[in-house]
């Protein structure tokens, strides 16, 4: 008899490889990131950790055993949605994860705009001894939060030991701890006017495709910086970098962009208003130990049992 099998697209330590075994020791398990290693196994996969370039063929294959699918990435939008919901495939996602490492780079951002770090970086490559016209403080201010998961919370968390207003986004707009106000998504115009910083965490849906536009910087106080750690594409970039360089908002923290990498070419980079990192906010020494301790094995437990997975459990009509 076949043994049933899992594949993970990623190397792992033997630490977790063991880990994973105590839980299904009758299974085969497959842990590498190289194709010519886990696609002679994918067709014959009941479940699949860590979605690859090449694996949606398997995944339309009428003998593919897929059943459950979990990610090794918060965002599900460049997966097949349609195609997996179709064949009833089970679909996890890596949701919570990030949250602190992801919140650190939005301080980061944030305070570094506040303090204008970024200007004494470049002042300190030029030897240049300036004051830069540093002023602000960012206790006591109001964050927008525009996308109140995982992410959020942690977020505002920080927030409150910085004394700020914290104000949220959520589709429920039920309250959560740390926020003091809860807005849902149609209210967005309510809420942009009153912050002096608004970060984005929001995953890329239909509903959140483009949804920051001219209008939207044009709601925001001419103070204010904005932070996207979501996805590139929930931006209008060209009316993003418009509103920087005409001061319809102070500056910028941006680690997604509609097209990555950030071509050469884009005005962003020139912009001394904008600090810029390579899409790496949720980078992190602990990432993978987090994924399969939090979620991938505990997820695992309920599927042998004959459960459906319940952590960061995808609804395919959502997008996330």
């Amino acid at each position: 008899m076949q043994k049933r099998k899992i594949v993970i697209t990623r190397e792992l330590e033997q630490d977790h490889i063991e880990q994973i075994k105590k839980v299904i020791p009758d299974w085969e398990l497959i842990a590498s990131k190289d194709k010519d290693v886990w696609q002679e196994h994918a067709l014959d996969a009941e479940i699949i950790a860590g979605w690859k370039k090449g694996l949606e063929e398997y995944c339309h294959d009428p003998q593919a055993k897929l059943k459950w699918l979990q990610t090794w990435s918060a965002g599900v939008d460049s997966l097949p949605l349609e195609s997996l919901q179709s064949k009833n495939i089970t679909l996890t996602s890596a949701n919570g994860v990030h949250a602190y490492p992801i919140s650190e780079t939005i301080f980061a951002l944030m305070l570094g705009l506040t303090r204008k770090i970024h200007t004494y970086v470049r002042n300190q490559q030029a030897k240049t001894w300036h004051h830069a016209h540093m002023g602000l403080e960012m206790h006591e201010k109001t964050v927008g939060i525009i996308g109140v998961g995982a992410i959020g919370k942690e977020t505002a968390k920080l927030a409150k030991a910085f004394g700020m207003t914290v104000l949220g986004v959520r589709n429920s707009g039920k309250p959560i701890e740390y926020v003091d106000e809860m807005y849902t998504l149609d209210q967005l115009g309510l809420l942009l006017p009153k912050c002096d910083y608004v970060v984005v965490t929001l995953p890329h849906t239909k509903e959140t495709h483009r949804l920051f536009g001219a209008e939207q910087f044009m709601q925001m106080k001419s103070t204010a910086f904005f932070i996207n750690i979501g996805r590139g594409e929930i931006v209008v970039e060209d009316d993003l970098v418009r509103a920087l360089q005409e001061g319809t908002i102070a500056g910028a923290g941006l680690d997604v962009f509609e097209k990555e990498p950030l071509s050469a070419e884009s005005p962003l980079w020139e912009l001394e208003n904008v600090i810029i990192t390579p899409h790496t906010s949720g980078s992190t020494e602990n990432y993978n130990k987090r994924l399969i301790e939090n979620i991938l094995i505990p997820n695992l437990r309920e599927y042998i049992s004959g459960r459906n997975p319940s952590i960061n459990l995808v609804d395919f009509s959502k997008g996330y």
